[in-house]
């Protein structure tokens, strides 16, 4: 397979990748194709982020939520869904499983509100998780990621100082205006905006969080171009880790009629996106989506083979997992946390990576960065 003369191989060695090219690697369909894709992918992957791959251990704070995204299972406008919102010691005591069983980082995730006794609570959450995780395996507490939607400066600042290992997943979904509107704004009622998405992800940089965002694979009417310029926008907002998986369907959701993209094709479209997002993007981190799993049984996994580095374990209490369905037939309901993140270990080792026991696995990226503005201020 060539591209203006190029073959796959000629495109695969170059330093820097056209529009062109990106287009052309992500509608690789030919198991031929998509092995060379993915072994320059895992290889880049080791040449910059090393062997190993980082468990965040996920823990669903609550699925109320005040926004109505059409395609997500927890939306405000579903009322079939059972409403909950974990308890202080409830998330605590799923931080300190992982702190106790080296997961080293967890991201808290949560439909997305504003009121003030949320935000106080979520800052209350995460200086009783920093107090409580310091340790001799983890001198500066759990890393935790936060995934809780548009906020104002302010409370980004307040969570910032509640705990000082912050990182931040904010997808933006799509880059195209069109596809953005069409998941996100119910007929008469807009509630959200592009622009405003990206004005939060400026103000988390500037508040020193580590910047996470992704996008939706295989949007109905999505193109290889809309999904290019997905990863341009990845690179003119520095992110510093990128979490994103295949667009599924929800039947809490407000797209059922429109169905989904066929299971192969579309892993295999998720699969090319991972790899060529780390072909561009460099040492960021990349969460290998559980989603991946509806898809494909090995999903997870096969993710890791081609440029993923971050897991995301579910510690969220058993009892509360089925109400935290953004997608349907989501994987892992069951899964017990004692045992899982063994048997999760095995199937990382089978693809040649290594877990990273202990530790917090910042985004080399961020790494990088913060250094370089450190000796900007001593020079200064």
């Amino acid at each position: 397979m060539k591209l203006n003369g190029n073959s796959l191989d000629e495109v695969l060695m170059k330093e820097t990748l056209s529009d062109e090219d990106i287009v052309f690697l992500l509608g690789l369909t030919e198991p031929e194709d998509c092995k060379k894709l993915q072994e320059a992918a895992y290889k880049k992957t080791t040449e910059l982020m090393g062997n190993k791959v980082y468990y965040r251990g996920l823990i669903e704070v609550s699925n109320v939520c005040t926004v109505d995204c059409r395609y997500c299972g927890i939306r405000k406008d579903n009322y079939g869904v059972h409403r909950y919102t974990l308890s202080k010691e409830e998330i605590l005591e799923a931080a300190m499983f992982a702190a106790e069983n080296g997961y080293g980082s967890i991201c808290l995730q949560a439909g997305e509100r504003n009121d003030p006794k949320f935000v106080s609570f979520i800052s209350d959450c995460l200086r009783e998780i920093h107090r409580k995780t310091v340790s001799e395996s983890l001198p500066n507490g759990l890393g935790i990621t936060l995934s809780l939607g548009d906020q104002t400066k302010e409370v980004y600042e307040e969570w910032a100082e509640a705990s000082g290992n912050l990182r931040y997943l904010a997808r933006f979904e799509s880059s195209n205006q069109e596809l953005f509107d069409f998941l996100h704004n119910v007929l008469h009622k807009k509630s959200k905006q592009l622009e405003h998405r990206l004005q939060c992800l400026q103000w988390l940089k500037e508040c020193g969080y580590q910047v996470g965002t992704g996008v939706m694979i295989g949007i109905p009417g999505q193109t290889l171009e809309d999904l290019c310029s997905d990863i341009r926008l990845y690179q003119k907002l520095e992110a510093d880790m990128i979490g994103m998986g295949p667009y599924l369907m929800s039947e809490g959701g407000d797209l059922k009629s429109l169905g989904q993209t066929e299971n192969k094709k579309l892993f295999q479209l998720s699969l090319n996106m991972l790899a060529v997002t780390r072909l561009v993007m460099g040492n960021i981190n990349i969460a290998a989506a559980t989603a991946m799993q509806v898809l494909d049984p090995q999903g997870r996994e096969t993710a890791i083979s081609y440029g993923a580095n971050v897991v995301m374990p579910n510690l969220t209490p058993l009892q509360y997992r089925e109400g935290y369905q953004l997608y349907d037939k989501k994987p892992g309901l069951k899964d017990d946390p004692e045992t899982f993140g063994l048997k999760l270990e095995e199937r990382i080792n089978s693809k040649g990576r290594e877990v990273g026991w202990n530790l917090s696995g910042s985004s080399r990226k961020w790494l990088n960065r913060t250094v370089l503005m450190a000796l900007i201020w001593e020079a200064a």
